[in-house]
C-alpha cells in the first residue's frame, strides 16, 4: 500500500489532498507491485499515464503560448519537446518525490527500476492524470506552477535564453577568447546520471554546472558566469 508519508507530504509541500486516494494509490504502482499482490486489487498507472501525457502537453502547450507571444509555431513546438521529454519528467518526479515512495515488485527493485529515468517519467504523468480526474485542471494546473512553470521562467529550456551564447558574446567584447566546457565529473548509473561542467576563458576557471545532460550542464555553467558578472 502506499505510504502515508507520500500524502502527507503532497498536502504540506503542494497544498494536494486527493479525495480518492485509490486513484493516487494506482498512479504510483507499477505493474510488477501489482502482480506480487492481486489480493491488493490496486491496478497499475498505464491507463492514467495515457491521461497524464496529454494531460500535461495542454497544460504545457497553453503555459508556453501565453508566456512567449512573439515565439513562432515551429520555435513553441521544440521548446515544448524540449519540457516533456524523459530526463525532465524524470527530474520532475523526484523533486516531488515519487521515486521514494511508487510501489515497484521486488525484482524490478533489484534491478534499480526506482530510479529508471523511464518509469519516473512515466509515474509523473500517471500522478498528473490521477490530479486530473480527481480535482481538475485547475489544481494541475496550480500543481505546474509549483513544479515545471518555475524552470521555463527560469530560462532552463528557452531557445531565447541561450546562455552559452550570451556568454560567448560577453566575454568576446574585447576580442577573441577562448571558451572551452570541461565535465569534471560524473555520477550515477548510466540511465541517471548528473554532470559537473566548468566553464573555462582562456585556460582559467570561470563557473561550474551541473545537469542531467553534459549540454544542461553546460548551459548552467554558462548561466553561472552571466550572473556573477
Amino acid at each position: 500500500m502506499l505510504d502515508p508519508k507520500f500524502l502527507s507530504y503532497l498536502s504540506e509541500n503542494y497544498g494536494i489532498t486527493f479525495n480518492d486516494k485509490k486513484l493516487v494509490e494506482r498512479a504510483m504502482t507499477h505493474s510488477s507491485f501489482d502482480n506480487e499482490h492481486k489480493e491488493l486489487g490496486i491496478g497499475d498507472y498505464e491507463r492514467l499515464e495515457f491521461l497524464g501525457d496529454a494531460v500535461l502537453e495542454i497544460n504545457i502547450s497553453k503555459y508556453l503560448f501565453e508566456k512567449f507571444p512573439q515565439l513562432p509555431e515551429g520555435k513553441l513546438t521544440r521548446l515544448r519537446s524540449d519540457i516533456v521529454r524523459t530526463d525532465s519528467f524524470a527530474r520532475f518526479a523526484k523533486e516531488i518525490q515519487i521515486d521514494k515512495y511508487l510501489l515497484i515488485g521486488k525484482g524490478e527493485e533489484k534491478q534499480g527500476a526506482r530510479q529508471r529515468h523511464t518509469l519516473l517519467e512515466d509515474i509523473f504523468e500517471a500522478f498528473n492524470g490521477a490530479l486530473y480526474l480527481d480535482q481538475g485542471n485547475e489544481t494541475v494546473d496550480k500543481f505546474l506552477q509549483r513544479v515545471v512553470y518555475p524552470h521555463i521562467d527560469s530560462g532552463e529550456f528557452s531557445e531565447d535564453t541561450d546562455f552559452k551564447t550570451h556568454i560567448q558574446e560577453r566575454l568576446q567584447q574585447s576580442g577573441e577568447v577562448e571558451i572551452d566546457y570541461e565535465v569534471i565529473d560524473e555520477e550515477g548509473p548510466d540511465h541517471d546520471k548528473k554532470f559537473e561542467v566548468e566553464l573555462l576563458v582562456n585556460g582559467k576557471f570561470l563557473s561550474k554546472g551541473f545537469g542531467y545532460s553534459k549540454k544542461h550542464a553546460e548551459q548552467m555553467a554558462a548561466k553561472k558566469a552571466l550572473e556573477e558578472l
